[in-house]
Order: structure tokens, then C-alpha cells, then sequence
């Protein structure tokens, strides 16, 4: 990103350019619009999580590179993200609870915590009918592969009561 388009801060945020190991496939087949200027929530969140890991190789601490990303903003593009959560939820399962639990988390606290650390303290927020897929997606990330054929009717409930937590957080 440019540093004009994120000092000052603004909402929501513009980035040039962003390599991820999902976007792999559209890089190799030259996707042209991975290489255009384009407004993207998600810098809020990158911008967060820079402050608050503080860690400069070379250069400025990143306090002192990036101004502060208000609440608000940060969780404008925490939720700005979930209807593509939901549509990804049947093949990236795992992923996709334990980001809802991040967001929940990130929403009532204001703060960013590791995905095994949110779907903790949200285990101790939820309904008990919904704790089996939180716990099994948390299971999963810290030992490995994971089965959801015996969760797989319980997912979608478990995903629309976290929003539902979610949009009373932001309330």
C-alpha cells in the first residue's frame, strides 16, 4: 500500500497490491485485477495487527508508520468479511469458525487474538449447543486434520448465532 492512502487513516482503506498463498492460482494465470489499486477492508485489520506486533526488521516502528485504526474501522472490516466466510463455510470449515470466533472476539474487545486463543474465550461465551464445532475447529487447528461429518448439521446454526453475537457486539 501506499503510505497517502493509510496517513492519515481513512475508511475504508486502498491498497496496490497483495500476494497470499489463496491468490496463487489467479497469480499464475495472470489475473490482471490482482494488480489494480482497489479498496479493501481487510487493510484495517492488517494495519492493527502491525501495530500491535510492533516488530520493524529495518526502518520506523510501526506505531510511528501507521496511525492507530479506530474501532469502528476495525470492525467495519472484521464484518465486512463475513458473507464471504459464509459462502466458504461447507469447504474451509475449519477456517471459517475459527474466524467468526476471531471477529466476535476482536468486536466486543477491540483487540486481535491468535485464532486458538478466540475460539477460547468465546467456548466460554456460547450456548453449550453450540461448543462442539468451535471446540472440534480448535482441536483441529492445534493437532491437525479433523473430521465434520458428525458436525456437519450444526455448522450453519453455530455460524449464525456467533453473527448474531457479533452484530450485539458492535451494537
Amino acid at each position: 500500500m501506499a503510505a497517502s492512502e493509510v496517513r492519515p487513516w481513512r475508511y475504508p482503506p486502498r491498497r496496490d497490491f497483495q500476494y497470499g498463498e489463496w491468490l496463487r492460482e489467479r497469480f499464475e494465470r495472470g489475473d490482471p485485477d490482482l494488480f489494480r489499486p482497489t479498496i479493501d477492508p481487510d487493510v484495517a485489520i492488517l494495519v492493527t495487527a502491525v501495530r500491535l506486533g510492533d516488530v520493524t526488521l529495518t526502518g520506523s516502528a510501526a506505531r510511528t508508520t501507521f496511525d492507530e485504526v479506530p474501532p469502528r474501522d476495525l470492525a467495519a472490516a472484521l464484518v465486512a468479511g463475513i458473507p464471504g466466510l459464509i459462502d466458504d463455510i461447507d469447504w474451509d470449515t475449519r477456517n471459517v469458525v475459527l474466524t467468526l470466533a476471531r471477529i466476535w472476539n476482536s468486536v466486543v474487545t477491540g483487540g486481535l487474538r491468535s485464532k486458538d486463543a478466540a475460539a477460547e474465550w468465546a467456548l466460554e461465551r456460547l450456548p453449550p449447543e453450540h461448543r462442539p464445532v468451535l471446540a472440534r475447529a480448535r482441536e483441529g487447528y492445534l493437532r491437525g486434520n479433523e473430521s465434520w461429518e458428525d458436525l456437519r448439521a450444526q455448522v450453519l446454526p453455530f455460524a449464525h448465532a456467533v453473527v448474531a453475537e457479533i452484530e450485539a457486539g458492535r451494537s
